[in-house]
């Protein structure tokens, strides 16, 4: 595997807002991170009676399959800029509003065995992705929501934006 997976990205490479999801990643390579860490978040969720799929934490507050859901959002968003931008795409990207993409996918209709499946083949197809990227793709940058971004960085974000809401399910919801 090819060493410069696991160098984190310099914080020129994003917004300061997802400064926060990177630091979560540990360091190594993050390749394998993004296929351990998922392993263990379908352990973590697997088994999980539908009924405290269900489960709010609060009024106002997503379902846990509705976390779940705006996680597999999020990873295909992140990981569609990092191949745009692998790919030295130089049209800016738009950013898009989370609690309007939850709204609308209606995720507490389906089962979470469901939305977990969909979830582990969206991880599967996303590794060899990434893995077949060069080290000058992995480097490259674009624009997203109006900020610079590099391949590298959305990568990462898609680890770290895992491991957050991994943290808020254990604490919050199970």
């Amino acid at each position: 595997m090819n060493s410069y997976f696991a160098q984190r990205p310099d914080p020129s490479e994003y917004a300061p807002y997802y400064g926060g999801y990177i630091s979560l990643v540990p360091d190594g390579n993050l390749l394998d991170t993004l296929t351990t860490q998922h392993e263990a978040t379908q352990q973590l969720l697997r088994g999980l009676p539908e009924d405290r799929a269900a489960f709010r934490p609060a009024a106002g507050e997503w379902s846990v399959k509705e976390v779940v859901g705006h996680m597999i959002d999020t990873e295909r968003i992140f990981a569609y800029r990092a191949l745009r931008f692998a790919r030295g795409e130089t049209q800016p990207l738009p950013g898009y509003d989370q609690d309007a993409y939850v709204a609308e996918a209606n995720f507490d209709a389906r089962t979470l065995p469901s939305l977990m499946e969909e979830w582990a083949a969206l991880r599967r197809s996303h590794g060899p992705m990434l893995a077949g990227f060069s080290h000058e793709a992995w480097l490259r940058c674009g624009k997203a929501s109006n900020t610079d971004m590099s391949a590298r960085a959305a990568a990462w974000i898609i680890a770290g934006h895992e491991l957050h809401h991994v943290i808020s399910l254990k604490e919050k919801y199970l």
